[in-house]
C-alpha cells in the first residue's frame, strides 16, 4: 500500500499547495490562458492521482482485478508491488476511490444534462421574443436581435449557435465597440470555454468540502472572461473592449459601492485600461511545460517500482 499512499498524499499536496501559489501570483491576471492551462494540469493531476491510487488498491485487494492490471507483467514487476502483504485498508480505499470516480461521472452529467435544458428552455423564449419568419429555419441566422430596453448581449452556444443582442445594446454600442463584443463572444465559443465550466462546476458540487475543486470553478469563471477580453483587445483594442464592457454594464449598478453579481466587470475595465506587463516568451514556455510535467509526475511514482524492477 505505500504506492497507492504515496499518491494519494501526492494528490492532497498538489490540491493544496497549488492554488495557494497561483492565488499568491500576479501573473495569471496578465496570461490568463496560460493561467487555465495551469489550473487544469494540476487539477489533472490530483484525478490522475486518485484514479491510480484506486486502480494499485483494488489490485491489492481482488485477484481478478491483479490479473488484469499485471497481465503481461514479469513476475519481477508483480514482485516489486507488495500487493498480497496489505490489510483491509486496500479495498476500502478502492472501493471509496471508485464511488468518488462516479459521483464525479454522475455530477458532470448532471451538469450537461441542466446546460442543456437551459439552452433549450432559452432558446424556446428566443423563439417567442423573435418569431420565425414563414421559410426561415431555427438557428439559421448566426446573429439575433430582441427588442429591449436593456443593454445585453449572450452567446448560445449548441450545435447552431447564435449571438443574441438586444436593440438598447445596438443603440449603445458604435463600430467597433459592437465588433469587440462579437469577438469576445466568439473566443468564448471558439475556445470551448462552456465546457471548462461545466467539468469545474461538477467538481464544484459533486465535492463542495474539497477547496481545489471550489477555487478551480472560481478561477474558471474569471479567467475565462479575461481569455475573451484579451483575444477581442487583440483585434480591436484595449480601450475599445473597455468601453463596450462600460456601455453594455453601465446601468447595472457594477460601478457603484455596492457588490453585484457582475462585481467582476470594474475590475475587467481597470485591467484593459492598465498598461499590461507580460510576461517574456521564454518564461511563459517555461511555465508551459512545468505545467504540463504536473500530470506526469502521478504516473512516474505508480511506475517507478515496475521501472526499477526491469532494470
Amino acid at each position: 500500500m505505500m504506492v497507492p499512499a504515496a499518491l494519494l498524499l501526492l494528490g492532497a499536496l498538489a490540491a493544496v499547495v497549488a492554488p495557494r501559489l497561483l492565488a499568491r501570483a500576479d501573473w495569471p491576471d496578465h496570461e490568463p490562458v496560460l493561467a487555465l492551462w495551469v489550473w487544469q494540469c494540476v487539477v489533472a493531476a490530483v484525478l490522475l492521482c486518485c484514479a491510480l491510487s484506486m486502480t494499485l488498491s483494488a489490485a491489492a485487494a481482488w485477484q481478478a482485478v491483479r490479473g488484469h492490471v499485471f497481465a503481461n507483467a514479469p513476475h519481477a514487476v508483480l514482485d516489486a508491488y507488495p500487493l498480497v502483504t496489505t490489510g483491509p485498508w486496500a479495498a476500502a480505499t478502492a472501493v471509496a476511490l471508485a464511488c468518488g470516480g462516479a459521483w464525479t461521472a454522475a455530477m458532470l452529467v448532471r451538469e450537461v444534462l441542466r446546460a442543456r435544458s437551459r439552452r433549450r428552455r432559452r432558446r424556446a423564449e428566443l423563439l417567442v421574443r423573435a418569431p420565425l419568419l414563414p421559410g426561415e429555419e431555427p438557428g439559421a441566422e448566426p446573429l439575433v436581435v430582441l427588442e429591449g430596453e436593456r443593454p445585453d448581449a449572450w452567446w448560445m452556444s449548441g450545435p447552431a449557435p447564435q449571438l443574441v443582442i438586444t436593440t438598447a445594446a445596438l443603440r449603445r454600442l458604435k463600430g467597433r465597440q459592437l465588433d469587440s463584443l462579437l469577438a469576445h463572444e466568439q473566443g468564448h465559443a471558439q475556445a470551448r470555454h462552456d465546457w471548462l465550466l461545466h467539468c469545474s462546476a461538477a467538481l464544484a458540487t459533486g465535492f463542495p468540502q474539497v477547496p481545489v475543486f471550489a477555487a478551480f470553478r472560481d478561477e474558471m469563471h474569471r479567467l475565462v472572461e479575461l481569455s475573451a477580453d484579451d483575444m477581442a483587445s487583440r483585434r480591436f483594442g484595449r480601450l475599445t473592449t473597455a468601453l463596450a464592457l462600460v456601455e453594455l454594464n453601465e446601468d447595472r449598478g457594477v460601478f457603484g459601492p455596492c457588490p453585484t453579481p457582475h462585481a467582476h466587470v470594474p475590475q475587467r475595465v481597470h485591467r484593459l485600461l492598465t498598461p499590461q506587463d507580460r510576461l517574456t516568451t521564454t518564461r511563459r514556455l517555461g511555465l508551459t511545460a512545468t505545467a504540463s510535467l504536473v500530470p506526469v509526475i502521478p504516473v512516474l511514482v505508480a511506475f517507478v517500482p515496475g521501472l526499477r524492477a526491469l532494470g
